[in-house]
C-alpha cells in the first residue's frame, strides 16, 4: 500500500493500482516502442507488483503506532513474500518473470547487509537465473531492458508518494514538482502526458486495529489523483 498523508486525511494507493499506472505511462515511452520484447517488458511493469493485491486488500496496522504499514515499513516477512507470487503470475512469459525479480532484487538491494534477508536474495537470484535458462538469454540483456522497469516504477511512484525527492537511476532522474512528474533526458518526444489514478480516502488518525483500518476503508470515498509528465516543467 502506498500512503500519502496530509493533516486530515490519509489516501491510500494499492501497489498494483501503481504498477498499472507505470505501464500506461511507458506506453508512450519512445525508445521502448522499438526494444525487440516491448511486450515483456510491459507486461513486466503493469504486473511487477500483483504480489502485493492480497496485502493490499486486507491492509495491517503497525500496533506501536497505529499507523497504517505502507510498502516500505510493511514488515520484512510480508514485503519478502510478495515477490514470489508477482514471479509466479508471469510463469507464462519467463522474460516478464526474470525483469520482475530483477526488480525485487534492485529495490532491496541496501538490504543485503541484513542477515534476516539473505535467504531472500538468494531465492531472487535462483530464480532470475532459471527464468534467464528458460528465455534462452543473457544477464546483460535482462539488465538493458530492466531500464524500462525501474523508471517506470521510479515515475509513478513519485506522483502516487508525493515523494519530491530527486531519484536518479541509470541515466535518468525523475522528480516530481507539484502535480508535474519530470524526467530528463526525455523520453517521451516531448509530449506531455496526463493520467490519473484512484486512492481511498480516509481520515489521518490512529487506527486501534487492522479491523479498525479495514472498516475505515470499507466506508472510503474514492478520490482521483490528477497529474503529467513531462520532460520540463
Amino acid at each position: 500500500m502506498i500512503v500519502r498523508t496530509f493533516p486530515d486525511r490519509l489516501e491510500l494507493i494499492t501497489q498494483p493500482d501503481h504498477a498499472r499506472l507505470a505501464r500506461a505511462i511507458m506506453d508512450h515511452c519512445v525508445p521502448l516502442r522499438d526494444r525487440p520484447r516491448h511486450d515483456a517488458i510491459l507486461l513486466a511493469i503493469s504486473e511487477h507488483d500483483s504480489g502485493w493485491a492480497g496485502p493490499d486488500a486486507a491492509p495491517i496496522v503497525n500496533p506501536a503506532r497505529g499507523a497504517v504499514f505502507d510498502f516500505i515499513s510493511a514488515p520484512p516477512a510480508l514485503r519478502q513474500a510478495v515477490w514470489p507470487r508477482s514471479i509466479a503470475g508471469l510463469e507464462g512469459d519467463p522474460w516478464a518473470a526474470a525483469l520482475v525479480a530483477q526488480h525485487a532484487l534492485t529495490v532491496y538491494d541496501r538490504l543485503r547487509p541484513d542477515g534476516e534477508w539473505t535467504p531472500f536474495f538468494e531465492a531472487m537470484e535462483a530464480a532470475r537465473a532459471a527464468l534467464l535458462r528458460a528465455a534462452g538469454l543473457p544477464l546483460g540483456d535482462l539488465l538493458g531492458d530492466y531500464v524500462f522497469v525501474r523508471l517506470a516504477d521510479l515515475i509513478s511512484l513519485a506522483f502516487c508518494s508525493g515523494g519530491i525527492d530527486e531519484q536518479r537511476f541509470d541515466a535518468f532522474t525523475v522528480r516530481l514538482h507539484g502535480t508535474r512528474v519530470v524526467v530528463t533526458p526525455d523520453l517521451f518526444g516531448g509530449a506531455v502526458i496526463p493520467f490519473g489514478i484512484g486512492a481511498r480516502v480516509i481520515p489521518n488518525r490512529p487506527f486501534h486495529s487492522d479491523y479498525d483500518l479495514r472498516r475505515a476503508l470499507s466506508e472510503a470515498a474514492t478520490a482521483i489523483l490528477s497529474g503529467d509528465l513531462a520532460a520540463r516543467m
